[in-house]
């Protein structure tokens, strides 16, 4: 059995060992790096997995999944790099960090393979995009590929597409999050409770999720759908047109995208 170990239990890092837990992962096969204590405790009592050092993951994994912040990334590879065993896996879950800056921080010929998931990970429905490095063989993306697919539904892309998929998949939950909370406040400007609100449109969007997810349908004939001649929806649909919103969320991925791409180029020598 693979032995994984998460280097950063954030907000992602402790995502992906919940998920691998709920994913039939046991607790034995994982461990992770938590360099505040207390937090680190809370883990391992939550989840029943191992917290240790760098030292102590690289020296046990066979896998290391990197999770820190991006500013973070520089201290955590100096460490990393003398005590790396040869053919370790290096998966990295940071976003806009490029293969070519672990390969060039680590020993040489570690593979690298970079992943782009989100945060439903934790609910098992993750969307994880992965890209091999230069010393990344097909072997090694159907490992981290078997991985990631416990938690949801993984894609192989060339990495020329990362920054992309970053602003698309990576902080896509927040934009659903965002619209969400948007509508909840519309429900309560209308005289709907909270609670009631929040059901309603919870549920709506569980709803079209699944229709877009289960059905054939391009989303625009799912709209269409709704939209009934003179109705309430296409009232609805012209207001939206009318302040903007397709172009705003055009223009916000598209800056989502720019700031993963200048992520990478900080760490450029």
């Amino acid at each position: 059995m693979t032995k994984i170990a998460v280097l950063g239990a954030g907000k992602i890092g402790e995502a992906l060992l919940s998920g691998l837990l709920q994913g039939g992962r046991s607790a034995a096969d994982l461990m992770f790096t938590e360099k505040h204590e207390a937090r680190a405790a809370s883990l391992t009592s939550q989840y029943g997995i191992e917290g240790t050092t760098i030292a102590g993951a690289a020296a046990k994994a066979d896998v290391l999944v990197v999770a820190v912040k991006p500013q973070d990334i520089e201290p955590l590879l100096a460490e990393l790099r003398p005590v790396l065993r040869a053919g370790t896996l290096i998966v990295s879950l940071c976003a806009g960090l490029p293969t070519s800056l672990y390969e060039r921080r680590l020993p040489e010929g570690t593979p690298v393979v970079r992943v782009m998931p989100n945060t439903p990970m934790v609910v098992g429905e993750a969307m994880s995009a992965v890209s091999g490095g230069s010393n990344a063989t097909p072997e090694h993306l159907k490992v981290v590929e078997e991985l990631l697919s416990t938690v949801g539904k993984v894609a192989i892309v060339p990495e020329s597409q990362q920054d992309a998929v970053t602003a698309l998949s990576g902080s896509g939950p927040a934009y659903f999050f965002f619209l969400v909370e948007a509508m909840i406040d519309a429900g309560i400007l209308l005289g709907i409770p909270r609670d009631l609100a929040s059901t309603l449109i919870i549920q709506s969007a569980v709803g079209a999720a699944t229709m877009l997810a289960e059905g054939s349908s391009h989303p625009v004939i799912l709209r269409e759908a709704v939209t009934s001649p003179a109705g309430t929806t296409i009232m609805a649909i012209r207001e939206l047109e009318k302040h903007g919103v397709r172009a705003a969320l055009l223009a916000a991925i598209e800056s989502a995208r720019d700031r993963s791409v200048e992520l990478g180029k900080q760490h450029e020598d």
